[in-house]
């Protein structure tokens, strides 16, 4: 199986009970809204402007209102995007059995680690893609990684940023507008020169 692919089996993984399960079953129409925001972007057309610069990923949201994005981390904390206006700020989408995922996470966290020390860093969260909590959970713990880690039980972020597979990752500059979306998996270098790229225009 290629790096490419994401390795989840939902119904393998879950107990059928739980509100992890539950949440699953009601993912199918908002998938297909997903999907349908993707092909809107011409899925995943390749752009940059100049050869050295990091190639991003078209969007419809691009040079727009980032999507509104009220949830809690998993440790219980309230998370209102709207109110981290005046921040730069990196979502990082993410699935504990997603390879790709998995082989970027020590380059995440070089990243996320030398933003915080920065005045004007940005702020990093992850937005769980498709994945029960617990996993999660378990992975930073086993992994590393201080950062907010954001719950999307009903998949109303990923639907909204139209994200279809993970990882992606998406840049918000400090007066809430998305400017940048990477597709597939990413290096503490990339991120911060697609970072600087933003802040340059």
């Amino acid at each position: 199986m290629s790096d490419d692919t994401n390795i989840h089996d939902v119904g393998d993984s879950i107990n059928a009970d739980s509100p992890d399960a539950a949440s699953s079953h009601r993912r199918a129409p908002l998938i297909v809204a997903a999907v349908a925001v993707v092909l809107a972007g011409f899925f995943a057309v390749l752009i940059g402007a100049k050869t050295d610069e990091v190639a991003t990923a078209d969007s419809p949201l691009l040079g727009r209102p980032a999507p509104a994005v009220q949830t809690t981390t998993l440790d219980g904390q309230p998370f209102d995007l709207q109110r981290r206006k005046g921040s730069w700020v990196v979502l990082n989408f993410f699935n504990s059995t997603c390879v790709p995922c998995v082989q970027e996470h020590p380059e995440l966290a070089k990243f996320a680690d030398k933003q915080a020390k920065l005045a004007d860093g940005a702020e990093f969260y992850t937005v769980v893609w498709d994945d029960n909590r617990g996993a999660v959970q378990k992975f930073f713990a086993d992994n590393g990684g201080s950062w907010p880690i954001l719950a999307d039980d009903d998949a109303r972020i990923e639907v909204a940023f139209g994200v279809a597979k993970v990882p992606e990752t998406w840049i918000i500059d400090p007066n809430g507008f998305v400017v940048s979306r990477h597709l597939g998996g990413t290096t503490d270098d990339q991120l911060t020169q697609l970072l600087a790229q933003a802040k340059a225009r």
